[in-house]
């Protein structure tokens, strides 16, 4: 098998984020649930840009927010998602592809917009999302080049795209072209309420499918339907060969063949926003994990690029991860 040419290769929703500070108040009045990603209709996210008011632009999405970080610390990546050909696409194109990141999905001519995730902030700095797909959800396996897929060491694939039924096959389609090219894929649940709806189907995923997993510790428990965090973990332990999950400022506990590692979290300069942090724990992970380090080593790592995209707004680092992880000896 020949050397990959990229370290990650993602999949997921192509989506430019707007975040605002807000109370939670705010929220209530809004009717939006604190803690939760919440689809919307274009309609609706109107409605809601409209009543935030100042607002900061980033290019977002899940997985794109871990293949920029990817980027961020030195790694060769990949991205594989939809945009429209209007103002927003091409703001996320250039974003993207500013990091070094190979992007060359074909924009769509016609249909729905390029898509936005709005987000509110609390003070508490946890993020409520509503999301307008947009664009994303249109994502397609005739988009999925095969031949990236098998020139990548991993495959990450984002749990949202399991929503609509042409992007899951373009997930299944990667994934197959993936382990066809002997590479890994690697999947995130996204969101507890995600895997509410996905439940046995996740469960099949883990145990056939993916090879690394990622899971925040209310996602993991919903997998597993379990009330406590340990139940998850040795439920885990049973069916996914590298499972890792994060446990905000408890750290996170790192999975292989069986073995548990406990790797501690990296104290962030100041909790600002927590968009992303589950986003760049992956990035730091599979690069680690890409290049031949440790389990612990990429904890370690996925807990320094957390650490730094909490201490700002936005869900993409700052400052260059790959400096920040060696001047933390890694």
């Amino acid at each position: 098998m020949s050397a990959p040419e990229f370290h990650v290769v993602g999949l997921g929703n192509a989506i430019v984020d707007v975040l605002a500070h807000a109370e939670d108040t705010f929220l209530v009045a809004n009717g939006i649930e604190k803690g939760a990603m919440t689809l919307v209709d274009e309609a609706r996210a109107t409605e809601l840009y409209d009543a935030l008011g100042q607002t900061v632009q980033v290019s977002g999405g899940s997985a794109a927010n871990t293949i920029a970080g990817v980027g961020s610390l030195g790694g060769k990546a990949a991205f594989i998602g939809k945009v429209r050909n209007d103002q927003l696409g091409t703001a996320f194109t250039h974003d993207i592809r500013s990091l070094g990141v190979a992007f060359d999905t074909s924009a769509a001519d016609r249909g729905p917009a390029t898509g936005r995730c709005l987000i509110v902030v609390s003070p508490d700095a946890e993020r409520s999302m509503s999301t307008y797909l947009g664009a994303a959800q249109d994502l397609t396996p005739d988009d999925v080049d095969v031949e990236v897929i098998s020139r990548s060491a991993i495959t990450y694939l984002e749990g949202y795209l399991w929503d609509p039924p042409a992007a899951k096959e373009a997930f299944l389609k990667a994934a197959k072209a993936a382990h066809d090219a002997e590479r890994q894929v690697a999947l995130t649940l996204s969101d507890s309420f995600c895997v509410d709806r996905y439940r046995d189907e996740f469960r099949d995923l883990v145990k056939g499918n993916v090879d690394i997993l990622f899971a925040n510790e209310a996602e993991i428990m919903s997998l597993y339907q379990v009330d406590t965090f340990d139940e998850a973990l040795q439920a885990v332990r049973g069916e996914a060969r590298v499972a890792a999950l994060t446990r905000s400022a408890a750290g996170s506990v790192i999975v292989v063949d069986g073995e548990v590692h406990v790797v501690d979290a990296d104290k962030p300069s100041a909790l600002v926003d927590t968009t992303g942090a589950g986003d760049q724990f992956a990035a730091g992970f599979m690069f680690g994990w890409s290049t031949g380090r440790s389990p612990v080593e990429c904890g370690r790592m996925g807990s320094i690029c957390a650490s730094e995209v909490i201490s700002h707004m936005g869900p993409r680092p700052e400052v260059a991860l790959a400096e920040l992880v060696a001047s933390k000896g890694l």
